[in-house]
């Protein structure tokens, strides 16, 4: 088994983990109703993707 030869100290702990923070989510508007939703998903107000009707929105 791999034992570490000496302790890490918390600096260099901090600084290699300095770029693990969570990035926002990028969102886009869409072309039908133009509310944000996630890329790649169906929007959920007006149920429209790629430029047709998934589900129909007559509630």
């Amino acid at each position: 088994m791999a034992v570490p030869r000496n302790r890490v100290s918390n600096a260099k702990k901090n600084s290699r983990r300095a770029h693990h923070a969570k990035k926002p989510k990028n969102l886009s508007g869409c072309p039908h109703c133009g509310v944000s939703k996630l890329p790649h998903r169906m929007c959920s107000s007006c149920g429209h993707y790629k430029g047709k009707a998934i589900i129909s929105s007559a509630t």
